[in-house]
């Protein structure tokens, strides 16, 4: 695992050009804009991406099946990426919600509670973005693995839109209506509860993951 994590973070010392461009223009768009969570939530998607690069250099020329040459397991290799995926997120996250709660502070734009239940709720869909990519990442690869997942959430839009038109059509159901027909819910625990189901998504991804990488043949 500590060898993994290495050499993972030795690749994206390759591309700390991009990764210092991308936290520079986070930070500028919180300097220069009245908008503290569209930063956030900018650079914690950016961030996310460089797992799933690390996952295509290890897929190029078959070097995977070189990789397993090493004393490492194929269920380490997946765990070990869904890890540095949450280290390298959490850390981004950590260092511009703090500095976005600064420039916060100091402009007055938005009240703290809601400022830090933006972050966790950005948090979540983070977590979220790792569930539904490094599966899709390890079993197609780089390129394909990026259309096979764009089909993917062009899929649920479809099925999403179908449902609504459904219920809208067939059972008469306002779906806007009755979501603001809805008790109002504490949003701290909503929060929350959206991390706890984010978390629940990135187990079953994770165990989904290692199926995949149990049966793939190099």
């Amino acid at each position: 695992m500590k060898g993994l994590l290495i050499k993972d973070y030795k690749l994206i010392l390759n591309q700390k050009n991009f990764f210092c461009l991308m936290i520079a223009l986070s930070v500028g768009m919180l300097l220069f804009s009245d908008d503290v969570i569209f930063p956030l939530g900018f650079l914690i998607f950016v961030i996310s991406l460089f797992t799933i690069s690390t996952i295509s250099y290890d897929d190029y020329n078959n070097g995977y099946a070189f990789l397993f040459t090493l004393p490492i397991t194929r269920k380490g290799y997946v765990k070990e990426k869904y890890c540095f995926g949450l280290l390298l997120g959490s850390f981004s996250w950590i260092l511009i919600t703090l500095f976005g709660l600064l420039v916060s502070l100091n402009r007055n734009t938005l009240p703290i509670d809601e400022f830090m239940i933006s972050a966790i709720l950005i948090l979540a869909m983070m977590i979220a973005i790792l569930a539904m990519t490094l599966p899709f990442q390890l079993k197609f690869g780089g390129e394909k693995g990026r259309i096979a997942l764009i089909g993917a959430f062009g899929i649920i839009a479809i099925i999403g839109i179908a449902i609504n038109q459904i219920l809208t059509s067939i059972f008469h159901i306002n779906i806007n209506l009755l979501l603001e027909n809805i008790p109002t819910i504490n949003i701290s625990v909503l929060a929350g509860l959206l991390i706890l189901i984010a978390f629940i998504c990135l187990w079953i991804s994770y165990k989904i993951s290692t199926k995949i990488m149990e049966h793939k043949e190099f």
